[in-house]
């Protein structure tokens, strides 16, 4: 497979998602690391929180209802659900790969928690792994957004 264009790269590891049932493991990790969840946001069937870590944050995907995640912790149970990777340009990024024929889910970049846009890499084309790019807002730093929101 070629390489990346020249038009995006990759800036750092933005977050590693975990899915669980609707348990207690946000207090438990948070206790356990001593580290605060500064945000969260309701989404259709799961409820994401954010938790800083450094330059990149740990993500809480708790099931609240049917949808990707629900699906996910059946056929799985809890554990890793996708690796996140922070680009400069996620629709140079999204057109390139597209362009080099990889598998997406998302051919096109749609919004996803924090402000941010997503998309998603197919796992087909990353051996098994999923793998998310996120182009965060400008002024986003790790850590300092704190509130509850919602989103569709």
């Amino acid at each position: 497979m070629t390489q990346p264009g020249g038009a995006w790269r990759v800036i750092r590891l933005h977050h590693v998602a975990f899915a669980h049932w609707g348990d207690d493991a946000p207090g438990v990790l948070t206790g356990l690391l001593g580290l605060p969840c500064v945000h969260e946001e309701a989404a259709a069937g799961f409820v994401e929180r954010m938790i800083p870590a450094g330059e990149a944050y740990l993500q809480l995907l708790e099931a609240t209802g049917p949808g990707i995640i629900e699906r996910f912790l059946s056929r799985r149970g809890p554990g890793l659900h996708h690796v996140a990777f922070e680009v400069s340009d996620i629709d140079a990024a999204v057109a390139d790969l597209c362009s080099r024929g990889v598998r997406m889910v998302d051919e096109t970049p749609r919004p996803g928690g924090m402000g941010t846009r997503i998309a998603f890499v197919h796992p087909a084309a990353c051996p098994g792994l999923l793998l998310e790019l996120v182009e965060s807002p400008a002024a986003e730093v790790a850590g300092t957004n704190d509130q509850m929101v919602e989103r569709s």
